[in-house]
């Protein structure tokens, strides 16, 4: 399976309530709805994939269990952003004072903001060009901190407002250690996690 992308015509439009149903409705699915009106139906991920996310998300929440600053999302969270796309990073972190001023529908719901921090993992079937461009977008959106990391290649990217994209590229002996910074303070990433599903 492949990823697919869909134009919805201006004029067609869907409402917040159309999109949640279409997701619902296609829950073996990843949806996402890009500010231009493209559809994005992503397959499921494969099983090196899925134990390279839980394990980041493992990481993060274990953080955040310690430090209790804010809510710890997996892939499967889609976030409403400013900018009126629709996006499920692979990981994803909010201060709790954000989450806690959301109401209790938006909540069950699709977030109507973008997270403080995101981490986007390539999978077989990711293209580079666009989780660059799905990193910008978080970044335009509110972002605070960003990590795309390309297994693949021994790549990561870090995504910072109002600078340029920081490149680390590492060798598999070597790989670095990513640090939270003061969006997630204390939190230190080793990469050798991520190379050896």
């Amino acid at each position: 399976m492949k990823t697919v992308t869909l134009s919805i015509p201006p004029n067609v439009g869907l409402t917040d309530e159309q999109f949640y149903q279409i997701c619902l409705a296609n829950d073996e699915w990843r949806i996402e709805l890009t500010a231009e009106g493209e559809l994005i139906l992503m397959p499921p991920t494969g099983g090196e994939s899925g134990i390279r996310n839980s394990g980041l998300t493992a990481k993060i929440y274990n953080w955040n269990e310690q430090a209790k600053l804010g809510k710890v999302f997996d892939s499967s969270t889609e976030f409403h952003l400013p900018n009126g796309a629709y996006r499920s990073p692979d990981v994803a972190w909010m201060k709790l004072e954000r989450w806690e001023a959301l109401t209790a529908e938006q909540k069950r719901r699709f977030p109507p903001l973008c997270p403080d921090f995101v981490i986007e993992l390539r999978s077989e079937s990711d293209s580079l060009t666009k989780l660059r461009s799905k990193m910008q977008e978080y970044r335009d959106n509110g972002a605070r901190l960003g990590w795309l990391i390309d297994p693949k290649t021994f790549l990561v990217e870090i995504y910072r407002p109002g600078v340029e994209v920081e490149i680390i590229n590492f060798s598999v002996d070597n790989p670095p250690q990513l640090s939270g910074e003061d969006v997630l303070p204390g939190f230190i990433l080793d990469l050798s996690i991520i190379l050896n599903p």
